[in-house]
């Protein structure tokens, strides 16, 4: 309660600061008018192997970068380099293609000392704000609502940069823009520090699953093909199902968002204990526990079927795998796939007990759904998005 005080107070504050600097509003201007957009082209996965110029692929503004990067993790080969879209120093680089309406225009501030080059799918804006401020605002509500009447596409949602252009943009006084930035940041090292809880508890899990585990490593398939466990995928269900069979029954689907559930529904496919993963992408990885509860075609799932599986060592041990794996965004994870990609031992039955006791503690601690961690994150995350659309509000002069 009080840090949230502190922050209404620290945004009031604000909030009185801009009303002084422009106390008839503030200036909206298309973006097309105060920056130049350009489009990517080429740049693949494989070409991310070079030394000489640093390179950011589409795919990995969703994956591997935040808002903001000084370094990149990939460089490709000047002669490869040399015929991409240069990046330079406080520019700003949008992922225009993606799979959902929510993730499109994921911004990037390029905020390094030396040029770097990025590859389609991206349009890089060379403009004259504050970089932060702009990411952030594109991370804003008003940027969303004038976004989705710019997107096209079905099955894959795309931007184009001219379309981009038209967007209406607040441009206050720089030094309003960079006050802005200040303390939006010190929302978001709030946010670094709650993840870096998570990247410790994710550590606990590996070494302690990584010290149980012995010299009998095999595919997850050969223990399907033991009888020791089952994988499938769930049906399709609707959401004109769920409406016309109401209930109380959850229904999980692809989405990583509020704990996966996609609808409640008033039948269910099981009751028992099942691990559950998004075949799309091959997404993160759940454990499901009764009652009864559905999964919708995008989602495989995993059961025991012997005394010498605990479901929950196996869940960790997956965890654990999948938090090192690359994402691949084209990669579907079926049952059929996964059967080849999950190596592991299963030691005696009182080792798995053993490991799982110490992390389920650790998760009840740390990672609870309703008090822990990710409450934590979502809370935080939540009085960041406010606030950063109260900041990002303005009236416009007229």
């Amino acid at each position: 309660m009080k840090l949230l005080l502190c922050w209404r107070i620290v945004v009031s504050d604000l909030r009185a600061f801009i009303e002084h600097k422009c106390p008839n509003g503030i200036r909206f201007q298309r973006l097309g008018d105060i920056a130049t957009l350009v489009r990517g082209n080429g740049l693949s996965k494989k070409q991310l192997v070079g030394s000489d110029v640093g390179a950011i692929h589409y795919g990995q503004i969703y994956t591997k970068y935040s808002r903001f990067t000084t370094t990149t993790i990939s460089r490709v080969d000047r002669d490869i380099a040399d015929k991409l879209v240069v990046v330079n120093p406080g520019d700003v680089i949008v992922a225009c293609t993606s799979e959902n309406m929510e993730d499109v225009c994921t911004p990037l501030a390029w905020l390094g000392e030396e040029p770097i080059v990025t590859g389609g799918h991206t349009v890089t804006i060379r403009h004259r704000l504050d970089p932060k401020y702009l990411v952030y605002w594109l991370g804003s509500q008003a940027f969303q609502r004038q976004k989705r009447t710019i997107a096209g596409g079905v099955k894959v949602i795309d931007v184009a940069a001219r379309k981009l252009a038209t967007v209406m943009v607040p441009v206050p006084p720089l030094e309003v823009q960079r006050e802005i930035v200040k303390v939006l940041d010190r929302f978001t090292q709030l946010e670094a520090e709650l993840e870096a809880r998570r990247k410790q508890y994710l550590f606990y899990l590996e070494k302690l699953v990584r010290s149980s585990q012995d010299a009998n490593i095999f595919k997850l398939g050969h223990y399907e093909e033991l009888g020791l466990i089952e994988l499938g995928r769930g049906k399709v269900i609707s959401r004109r199902e769920l409406a016309a069979t109401p209930g109380d029954y959850p229904v999980y689907s692809s989405s990583a968002a509020n704990n996966g559930e996609f609808g409640r529904y008033g039948s269910y496919m099981f009751d028992d204990s099942r691990i559950t993963w998004s075949i799309d992408g091959g997404g993160k990885l759940f454990f499901r526990n009764p009652p009864c509860y559905s999964v919708t075609n995008v989602c495989g799932w995993l059961v025991g079927h012997s005394e010498q599986v605990i479901l929950k060592y196996i869940y960790y041990v997956l965890v654990g795998q999948w938090n090192r794996m690359k994402f691949n965004y084209t990669k579907k994870a079926h049952p059929s796939v996964i059967r080849d990609v999950y190596k592991f031992s299963l030691p005696e039955v009182t080792v798995q007990r053993e490991v799982v006791e110490k992390l389920d503690l650790f998760e009840t601690l740390v990672n609870d759904l309703s008090s822990g961690l990710p409450a934590e994150i979502s809370a935080r995350g939540k009085q960041y998005e406010y606030y950063r659309d109260k900041l990002l509000t303005f009236k416009e002069l007229s």
